[in-house]
């Protein structure tokens, strides 16, 4: 039988279709109403990004484009430093629950291999990341599985818990339990309601949030959601929902009555790598709101009373660090154990801190654990970008932080016609600050950052490292103990005369 357009196709392939392979690895065009629908057919991202990855390089001067790939590569680097940097009171004791979506949805294989390896995953890296950042906090790891929700570790201070568990769902420990493979629908009743149980008693002077993790475009609730949602946002919950397939209104409602009419705690994720970057943006802990506020539906509901918000004194144990001579059983987990901590109220030992005692109920915690969450409540200062004028200006040739060597500045005749000029009034405070605020977080030219601080300069790598790991400018610190060993010298030369 022929087609519409006279042309008589028969016993076609799946080459045909496809289109056959030339001598060049290529797919060549089929025929006739293949050949039409080929070029119908629209360009997927892979094919978009192999063809037009090369045409956003620009050409240096010298002919080649490596300054333009490392442009590249300094400006992917520096998107994970857009992030607003002005100090807020912030809720540092954090209890969380992780609700991940386990339902047939995530077989979908969008993201490699599929949805499902991915986000155990990704889970994993984002504990280790959370209590790397909130050592004091607590977390619960749930599923949403075949309708309903499933708790997966309890509400707990020690990430390797919560790790063993997530990786317990693919390759279970217990010989007879069997893998939780993605089945059926998610349930965000149920899901909220089991968060909202395992939270309730949680102390007032820490925050409760729900992160949620939602594959389906459906979720399957045996009754009303909006009566749960009302029960959320009288408990005092935060959530937050981190979608993979698209938005829905339900998710919108939920995000804006629990956050006071703040949905931006809903994002959707397009790649693997966006779901990576959301994920580990909740890291942070959210802002402390002061007053009630109305949501969008005119009723007021508030997330936080000013009592509660109000700045309180919290009293907390040090415990110090024992080693015995023979196993002990521990008060906390019920293990033996030689080495542990002792309660400085109760004196039970307890074998791994952070923790709440189980004999008084004392949080116990080690002073390092404040020290790490002190940086949430006083942030690094974003640097900023240095250009060639100033690079030339100041003659730094290697990074304060790491010592790696510098590009040398160019020309005076490039520089000039490249329309570099010099600007002095950028380094006023002014434009820092309206910098800082704007969030203009673009690769420098020079590949140097500059400290608002000390003025020193870093490279791409140190920025990273000093944001998101170290929290201090190693450029201040050496300044500030050189200091203090002059003042120290001064000291003691003035001793020595008297």
């Amino acid at each position: 039988m022929a087609d519409s357009d006279g042309e008589y196709v028969q016993d076609a392939s799946d080459d045909e279709y496809l289109g056959g392979i030339n001598s060049y690895g290529t797919r060549t065009q089929g025929k006739g109403k293949v050949r039409a629908r080929e070029n119908a057919r629209p360009q997927q991202a892979w094919e978009s990004a192999i063809r037009t990855g090369l045409d956003t390089f620009k050409e240096a001067a010298d002919g080649t484009i490596q300054q333009s790939v490392q442009e590249r590569e300094e400006e992917r680097k520096r998107k994970r430093l857009r992030k607003d940097a002005r100090p807020f009171q912030r809720g540092i004791i954090r209890h969380v629950v992780l609700v991940l979506d386990l339902s047939e949805a995530m077989l979908e294989k969008d993201m490699r291999p599929n949805r499902y390896i991915t986000i155990i995953k990704y889970t994993q890296e984002y504990v280790r990341e959370f209590f790397e950042q909130n050592p004091i906090s607590q977390m619960s790891v749930m599923a949403m599985h075949d309708g309903l929700c499933l708790r997966v570790s309890e509400l707990s201070g020690n990430p390797t818990d919560h790790i063993g568990a997530i990786q317990g769902l693919r390759f279970p420990k217990n010989p007879r339990d069997v893998p939780k493979e993605p089945k059926g629908s998610p349930s965000l009743q149920n899901a909220l309601e089991l968060a909202r149980a395992t939270l309730y008693h949680t102390p007032s002077h820490g925050t409760r949030e729900v992160i949620i993790i939602l594959g389906a475009l459906l979720s399957l609730d045996p009754g009303d959601i909006h009566a749960t949602i009302k029960s959320c946002v009288r408990d005092r919950l935060h959530v937050n929902v981190i979608g993979m397939g698209g938005r829905l209104r339900i998710c919108q409602e939920i995000v804006g009555r629990t956050n006071a009419g703040d949905e931006s705690g809903y994002v959707v994720a397009t790649d693997q790598e966006s779901l990576r970057d959301l994920l580990l943006a909740t890291t942070t802990p959210p802002v402390i709101r002061s007053t009630a506020a109305e949501t969008f539906s005119g009723e007021m509901e508030t997330t936080a009373t000013p009592a509660e918000s109000a700045a309180s004194l919290l009293m907390m144990g040090f415990p110090s660090r024992i080693i015995d001579n023979v196993p002990t059983l521990c008060a906390c987990h019920g293990n033996l154990t030689r080495g542990g901590y002792t309660c400085p109220r109760c004196s039970v030992k307890i074998c791994s801190l952070p923790a709440t005692c189980p004999g008084c109920h004392l949080t116990v915690i080690l002073s390092t654990h404040l020290a790490r969450s002190y940086h949430h409540l006083f942030p690094l200062r974003l640097w900023k970008a240095v250009s060639w004028h100033k690079a030339k200006k100041k003659g730094s040739r290697e990074c304060v932080g790491c010592l790696s060597l510098f590009p040398d500045p160019p020309a005076e005749e490039t520089e000039a016609s490249n329309g570099i000029i010099a600007d002095d009034a950028s380094d006023s405070e002014v434009d820092d600050k309206a910098e800082e605020e704007v969030g203009q977080q673009k690769a420098s030219e020079s590949s140097r950052y500059q400290c608002r601080s000390c003025k020193s300069h870093f490279c791409i790598d140190c920025d990273l490292f000093c944001h998101e790991v170290l929290h201090n400018c190693p450029g201040c610190l050496s300044q500030a103990n050189s200091s203090a060993a002059v003042v120290q010298d001064v000291n003691t030369d003035v001793a020595m005369i008297g």
